[in-house]
């Protein structure tokens, strides 16, 4: 047996920086298994465990799955998931059929026993989601949200995920889009409070002047938490602005932004304004490309002390 040398030990260690990573979420695993009850003896107060319960869960949300994609969706060996099916069928909680033109395959159904049985944990489940986050205002429910959006999109990358969608303003966001535009604009270009002041001066004076017929705002949702939004106003009878885009960093890159734009565009050329204008820093390259390709052409920049910062702004316009 051969002694590894000093060299060899040290290679086989990942960076000090993932070795933090590592133990931090680690750490966070034993956390929420304990935060959810994966602890305890039963699923949920029931007698299922963990893994009864999610085959449980693919049993009712497939239509006539077999062993075989189960046991490829939830990567269990298909031995130890033969035995389990085997347990609920003989509770009483599965039914196997025979598929009319291939015999050798057996799709798998929850009887109406089974199904009384999952919908009591699935009506638990929920119950116990409510409780953890009841003492949490709207927005760390959103910031909760977003990041396990950003986890999976992260370690998950191919993953399909729920799509975004857009809807009217509602009451509490204009505080939540103030909010996070300070806050988000602070942490990734250092602006200051005044920027954020800013923010509610606009959207104080969106909200008493606004003029439904020729003025909106449009809020992309995705997973039941704000992920952006934009205003249009109006500046005159032929010139509208678009105002205040803002899409969060955990759904970057997924289309939000263009659409939020393409939205605003719709609307000012169906209430027949023939210019829609905005104006922008040129440190916020992401925004300027979303507005370029949609056929905005930027007509002046000046060089303005704001937000604790030297910058240049940008008047961006699009002929409708």
């Amino acid at each position: 047996m051969h002694a590894r040398t000093p060299a060899a030990a040290a290679a086989r260690k990942p960076p000090s920086g993932k070795r933090s990573a590592t133990a931090a979420i680690r750490d966070f695993n034993r956390f929420y298994t304990r935060q959810i009850g994966l602890l305890d003896q039963g699923l949920l107060g029931s007698r299922f465990t963990l893994t009864e319960g999610r085959v449980l869960y693919e049993l009712a949300h497939r239509d006539s799955p077999t062993a075989t994609e189960i046991a490829r969706e939830l990567s269990l060996d298909p031995g130890y998931l033969s035995r389990l099916l085997k347990k609920l069928e003989r509770q009483g909680h599965l039914d196997r059929g025979r598929d009319a033109q291939d015999g050798r395959q057996r799709p798998l159904r929850l009887t109406e026993t089974g199904r009384r049985v999952f919908d009591n944990l699935d009506r638990a489940s929920g119950e116990q989601i409510t409780a953890m986050i009841a003492p949490l205002g709207a927005g760390q429910v959103g910031e909760l949200v977003g990041s396990m959006q950003t986890v999976r999109r992260l370690l998950q990358p191919g993953t399909p995920e729920s799509a975004h969608s857009l809807r009217p303003l509602r009451v509490g966001d204009i505080g939540w889009i103030i909010h996070r535009q300070g806050l988000l604009y602070a942490q990734e270009y250092g602006w200051d409070v005044t920027y954020e002041g800013l923010v509610a001066e606009i959207l104080g004076g969106f909200v008493k002047q606004l003029d439904p017929a020729r003025e909106n705002a449009w809020v992309a949702e995705r997973n039941g938490a704000i992920v952006g939004s934009v205003f249009l106003v109006r500046e005159s009878a032929a010139i509208a602005k678009l105002r205040l885009l803002y899409v969060e960093p955990s759904t970057r890159g997924l289309g939000i932004g263009r659409q939020l734009v393409a939205v605003c565009v719709a609307f000012a050329r169906e209430k027949g304004y023939r210019t829609l204008r905005l104006w922008t820093n040129d440190v916020l390259v992401a925004a300027r490309r979303i507005y370029q390709a949609a056929g905005f052409r930027l007509v002046k920049e000046e060089r303005h002390h704001s937000f604790g910062k030297e910058l240049v702004g940008q008047t961006w316009e699009l002929a409708l």
